[in-house]
């Protein structure tokens, strides 16, 4: 009986002596400076749980039973920190964080790779992160001008008369590639055409590039990998209005104006920011002959986003963006477009607006997402010409070419995220995408109506049985519709699609040790036969528009793409270095080519075929090279060598013999694609007030067609290489505690690198236009307002 209550006692003091809670509190802070919300993760044997830093870097976590417990930091624009602890009952254990800037965002938090929020070293996709930094050193004003400073991807300019751009990776041209926006893929083919011009910067917390095997994840159209948009969401309260005036070649303006403003409440359960942005740019005249080479530009946006946490494991945001913008180019632009030889006039009205839902258990192993994102856009436009100075018939035919576009993107879905104790992560989930557009000149009985539903489910699986190996396994499964009309000319064709699609990926990585680690996988793409942004942008070739029709048998696309890298990331004291050789292999089943018919319509239209072709091969490798050996130093470095060849001849331009000498034009390799180009940036930072960035791209020579060529019929020009080089200069000074101001100033392709043999006059070929966006161009800046 003594010895039995002696045991209750034991076990009584026991349970009384755990059950005194402990706790661990402490600071978060980077050079004796506190740093203000940063994230907290506390995980143990029983628990998992995080929490914010305050605003002056102090976190606590209470009520913890006794044991040993791992707490990590991450912070934005720092390396992450962890430190193991062990509680004692009734103790609080002071846990001080001193963190190291992250000068080569080695350490940041990614979303593209899993779909989770996961840190960059550990995905096992390979990620490239653009941010907010490198967008203002490379004086990018809009997402167009600062994507090319990303390993793979390459953007270029399209047209003399509107200025449409596509972005490139590994070689593939912009319908392989899907833009999503906050990770939903509303970024539709109308948007495609001019919208990588219309996101201004300012309004980006980041972008995060996916090469590759993106469609397991994100549905159709990701063959080349995904390009997602994060704007920027509310941290602390701050407010920023800024300035931008350029000269482009020294006499053509290009003025800019934004603000930024955040405002968060003091229990940090809820935030809102608004943002804007005006721009005004008069057209630039590369060689005198009357017609714009760059495009009149005034773009107007505005937008916000905001969060609410009902509770600490849940939270509700959104964002709404609207955007107004009109391009016009050609010749007099003063006058009515139907009075001029050529004009391309486009008047945007886009509207992008989305909500979403998190909530996750108390433990945070468990994660439930409900979304919803849509986009519209109105589009007045007008394409075409010859009507200035020439005939009544001439004018007459020329109001043939106004008209008007309406297109709509919604998607929906839910997404559970389940995370064991071994570490493992299985995400499932099903999104419904619509997209409905109509594109109708009515002048030229020109009609695109299409209407694209697909419904997709997707697993996967982040697999790992031992702390070194990760395996990704995973698979989508996409129902899709398509139902479209194309009428152009007389011409009257439909497309109707009715299939199911499995798109599977598996990738690995292993860590050979802390700093090196190996990743290899493989992924299955397609492309439905659908309209894409090249079919919805009409060019301007011998005065005449030339559009472009899909082939009446046109069957969907697949692509295998292989990928294998090698990362090594080692930080030797305050010195950083990162170097990445990645390889890719992708092939092409029934690839969609556009073959030009030589065919001119009844109502004068040229006509372009969408068809599809031979398989083909796009390989190479890509490298990244970044090392910063202080906090004043920092140089990156990243290129492609790669060959894009179709396994049989392809033909370009098919004569229809109608004119002697008149032969097919034919071609082994991908047109407009370089073998090798590659960027680079540097930046120095002698104190916190002045820094110097220098910045530049490089592209390869490449196959560019021409139109109208000295024999009169289409002609194959190899291309020059170009370099692009930037140099921009920043000063800071500090007014009070709350005013801050930075001044900026520097020239935008110093070597004037800019093309030479543009097409002249009324009856140009608008699509032989190549190397960089701007000729020289000089700029200076100024920002005011409370900075973070």
């Amino acid at each position: 009986m003594r010895t039995f209550s002696l045991v209750l006692l034991l076990l009584f003091t026991y349970t009384q002596l755990d059950a005194q809670a402990g706790g661990i509190q402490g600071t978060i802070s980077s050079a004796d400076e506190r740093l203000a919300f940063a994230s907290v993760m506390l995980k143990g044997e029983k628990i998992s749980k995080g929490v914010t830093a305050d605003e002056n870097g102090y976190f606590q976590f209470t009520d913890l039973s006794s044991g040993d417990y791992k707490v990590t930091v991450v912070a934005m624009g720092y390396r992450r920190a962890t430190k193991y602890v062990s509680i004692f009952s009734g103790k609080t254990v002071q846990l001080d964080f001193d963190l190291q800037e992250d000068r080569l965002n080695l350490d940041q938090v990614v979303v593209s790779a899993t779909r989770n929020s996961v840190n960059r070293q550990d995905a096992p996709v390979v990620v490239n992160v653009l941010g907010s930094k490198l967008f203002n050193a490379t004086q990018s004003l809009s997402l167009a001008e600062g994507l090319n400073f990303s390993t793979g991807v390459r953007v270029e300019n399209n047209c003399q008369n509107c200025g449409f751009t596509q972005v490139r990776l590994n070689g593939l041209e912009g319908s392989y590639t899907q833009v999503l926006v906050n990770s939903r893929p509303v970024f539709s083919a109308l948007n495609s055409v001019y919208g990588l011009e219309q996101i201004p910067a300012n309004i980006i917390d980041r972008v995060e590039v996916v090469r590759s095997g993106g469609s397991a994840l994100y549905g159709s159209n990701a063959i080349a990998g995904t390009v997602n948009i994060i704007t920027k969401d509310p941290i602390l309260n701050s407010w920023e209005i800024g300035s931008n005036f350029a000269l482009i070649n020294g006499n053509t303006p290009d003025r800019l104006l934004n603000f930024n403003t955040s405002m968060v409440a003091d229990d940090l359960q809820s935030g809102v920011t608004f943002f804007g942005m005006f721009r005004d740019r008069e057209e630039f005249d590369a060689n005198d002959d009357g017609f714009t080479e760059i495009t009149t530009l005034v773009n107007n946006t505005l937008g916000a986003k905001a969060y609410w946490k009902p509770t600490e494991l849940s939270r509700l945001s959104v964002d709404l963006t609207t955007i107004t913008e009109y391009r016009r180019g050609g010749d007099r632009l003063n006058l009515a477009p139907h009075l001029t030889d050529i004009t391309e006039e486009l008047d945007h009205t886009t509207f992008l607006g989305g909500i979403n839902y998190d909530i996750q258990n108390q433990d945070l192993s468990n994660r439930l997402s409900v979304y919803a994102s849509t986009q519209y856009t109105n589009r007045d436009s007008y394409y075409g010409g010859l009507g200035g100075g020439r005939t009544r018939q001439d004018s007459l035919l020329a109001l043939n070419a106004y008209g008007n576009t309406k297109d709509l993107a919604i998607v929906g879905g839910i997404q559970f995220t389940r995370k064991f104790k071994n570490e493992d992560v299985l995400t499932v989930g099903t999104e419904y995408n619509v997209s409905d557009i109509e594109d109708n000149i009515e002048g030229y009985n020109r009609l695109i109506d299409q209407q694209v539903n697909t419904l997709g489910s997707y697993v996967q699986y982040e697999w790992k049985p031992v702390e070194k190996f990760t395996a990704l396994l995973g698979t989508r499964f996409d129902y899709i519709n398509v139902d479209g009309r194309y009428e152009i000319g007389g011409i009257d064709r439909n497309a109707s699609a009715d299939q199911g699609v499995l798109s599977p990926r598996v990738t690995f990585m292993y860590d050979v040790n802390k700093d090196v680690r190996l990743r290899a996988g493989y992924a299955r793409g397609f492309r439905a036969p659908q309209a894409f942004n090249e079919d919805l942008h009409i060019s301007s070739v011998g005065g005449e528009p030339q559009f472009v029709i899909l082939s009446e048998d046109l069957e969907t696309e697949f692509s295998n793409a292989y990928t294998a890298s090698l990362n090594y990331s080692k930080n030797f004291k305050k010195v950083q270095t990162n170097f990445l050789l990645e390889g890719f292999f992708t092939e092409l089943q029934n690839p969609f080519t556009l073959v030009s018919t030589g065919a001119v319509l009844e109502n004068g239209s040229i006509l372009e075929e969408v068809r599809n072709g031979s398989g083909a091969n796009v390989y190479g490798a890509n490298f990244e090279i970044g090392v910063s050996p202080n906090e004043k130093w920092q140089f990156q470095l990243g290129g492609t060598l790669q060959r894009s060849e179709y396994e049989e001849t392809q033909i370009l331009f098919e004569s229809d013999g109608s004119f002697q000498g008149e032969t097919d034009v034919v071609t082994d390799e991908f047109v407009r694609n370089p073998n090798f180009y590659g960027y680079f940036n540097t930046s120095w930072t002698p104190g916190k007030e002045f820094n110097v960035a220098l910045t530049g791209t490089y592209t390869g020579s490449m196959i560019v067609p021409r139109v109208i060529s000295e024999s009169g019929f289409l002609d194959l020009v190899d291309a020059d290489p170009f370099l692009d080089l930037n140099i921009k200069m920043e000063y800071h000074v500090d007014f009070s505690e709350d005013i801050h101001a930075t001044f900026s100033g520097g020239v935008r392709n110093v070597f004037n690198s800019f093309q030479d043999d543009f097409d002249t006059g009324p009856e140009r070929d608008s699509d032989y236009i190549y190397g960089p966006a701007l000729p020289r161009t000089f700029f200076i800046g100024v920002k005011f307002g409370k900075l973070h």
